[in-house]
């Protein structure tokens, strides 16, 4: 007799967590947010739910995603691009074919030399220098060679 009681209540404490599933309430607010509480709000048209009819997947939160991409704002080059395309078709031209023969060095050639600004001497390029003038070329490149 003392297995049987032990089965009864074993299966009586299993399926009395059921009994006492608490009532949920839930409501979309002004802003399109779903809410979820134990005490429905005053002044709100709430839905009552029950705790075990929940699907796993609406509790907890999400992160808000941005709906539109962040403009991108025109660098000078840009912007100089633009103007000399729009004004001056045979200066775009010119700078596109610059562009194209700078880079053209650039990439066949490793040990390159430059004149300094400042002094008027002849120096060696440095690979940092040299990557960034392909860089800056190719970007000349792709706003004059239309």
């Amino acid at each position: 007799m003392g297995t049987f009681r032990l089965v009864i209540s074993l299966i009586v404490i299993t399926f009395s967590c059921f009994l006492y599933a608490e009532p949920i309430y839930t409501w979309v607010d002004k802003a399109g947010v779903v809410h979820y509480s134990q005490q429905p709000p005053k002044g709100v048209d709430a839905t009552l739910i029950y705790s075990e009819d929940m699907e796993p997947a609406k509790i907890g939160t999400r992160t808000p995603q941005r709906k539109t991409p962040p403009t991108k704002e025109m660098t000078d080059l840009e912007k100089s691009a633009q103007i000399i395309n729009a004004q001056d078709q045979k200066q775009a031209v010119e700078i596109c074919e610059s562009a194209k023969h700078s880079l053209n060095v650039l990439t066949t050639h490793t040990q390159l030399n430059q004149q300094n600004k400042e002094t008027g001497e002849t120096v060696a390029m440095t690979e940092e220098q040299r990557q960034a003038a392909i860089a800056e070329n190719t970007e000349r490149v792709k706003l004059f060679c239309k």
